[in-house]
């Protein structure tokens, strides 16, 4: 019996299997900034600033007028899991914490009942190109953990487990964001996430492959969905060869393939929540009235209250990565 349950082409964003709602994949190849003030020196004539999704030149503005990035906006009913694998993002948020992140750093947000934050992607080089890579994985949680108190935790890419099979050049790299292989853990997830409870066996991996690398994925547990995503170079799948693809797998033990110019992978597996999903923008409810109320008590000030002097915030240009908890704690790789 074939591996491969369905194939599905990857756009914009990419479709997700409960309990994984969709995946964004920004790759922005950002000039250089224009001095310290963490813009890009290029003219942005032409650009719809504010909503700018053009890829114009291999980058975009999103929802930045100055720097890229996403001013405040709320969500609520779900997590953000947000990996960076190179550029850096600047955090700010409604509870008080806020971060720089980047270069293999994933910042894991669970929403709960409700939160606002801003994502700026600052460009820090003046004299060469900013390049950013990053993932953010929208994560539902289920019925009871919907009104969770929000919960903001940040995961250093020198903390994160790599497992390497095979040797330099010829390697395959599993970065565990979450979940278990090879007798490897990843860190542990925020409480009230789908991904801390082991019956659920939800794993995040990013897979890079050298050319030529084969390397099987372990079998799983049937009750979970498992989707590879190949989102750079040729990989052959079972004897199937995918593109810019998405493949839903069996449970059983598969082998994968990188072809001539080596291949990267995202692979999403947990078991299913199972619940309604009723979403609108920011929100994710189980029923319409929730969402209705999810509105509503934004509208009415009960969540996700901004109290920072610009809804685009950036930290100073010489800033390290650092992570500013709620509570004041500071953190650092």
């Amino acid at each position: 019996m074939s591996a491969i349950r369905q194939v599905v082409p990857l756009g914009a964003q990419w479709p997700g299997v409960d309990p994984f709602l969709f995946t964004a994949h920004h790759r922005d190849e950002f000039p250089p900034a224009d001095g310290e003030t963490m813009r890009p020196a290029a003219s942005l004539d032409g650009r719809q600033l504010g909503q700018d999704f053009s890829g114009t030149d291999g980058w975009s503005m999103y929802h930045g007028t100055e720097v890229p990035g996403f001013p405040q906006h709320p969500h609520r009913g779900f997590e953000t899991v947000t990996v960076v694998l190179d550029g850096v993002v600047d955090h700010s948020d409604s509870l008080g914490a806020a971060a720089r992140f980047g270069h293999g750093d994933t910042q894991w947000l669970t929403a709960g009942a409700g939160i606002s934050h801003s994502e700026m992607m600052p460009l820090l080089d003046a004299d060469g190109p900013n390049p950013l890579e990053l993932f953010q994985i929208w994560l539902n949680l289920a019925p009871e953990d919907k009104s969770a108190e929000p919960h903001f935790d940040m995961f250093w890419g020198e903390q994160t487990p790599v497992v390497v099979r095979g040797d330099e050049g010829a390697a395959a790299r599993f970065r565990l964001i979450a979940g278990e292989l090879d007798g490897v853990r990843a860190l542990d997830p925020p409480p009230r996430s789908w991904a801390a409870r082991p019956e659920n066996h939800l794993a995040i991996w990013i897979v890079s492959l050298d050319p030529g690398v084969s390397t099987e994925l372990p079998a799983f547990d049937p009750a979970a969905n498992r989707v590879l995503y190949n989102y750079g170079g040729a990989l052959t799948v079972d004897d199937r060869e995918l593109g810019y693809e998405a493949a839903v797998l069996e449970p059983q033990a598969v082998t994968v393939t990188a072809g001539p110019e080596g291949a990267n992978v995202l692979v999403l597996q947990a078991r299913p929540i199972g619940a309604p999903v009723v979403q609108q923008g920011p929100f994710v409810a189980n029923t319409r009235e929730e969402l209705t109320a999810a509105f509503d008590d934004f509208r009415s000030g009960r969540f996700g209250q901004w109290s920072l002097p610009q809804d685009d915030p950036v930290h100073p240009h010489g800033e390290a990565r650092f992570a500013r908890y709620p509570d004041g704690a500071v953190s650092r790789p």
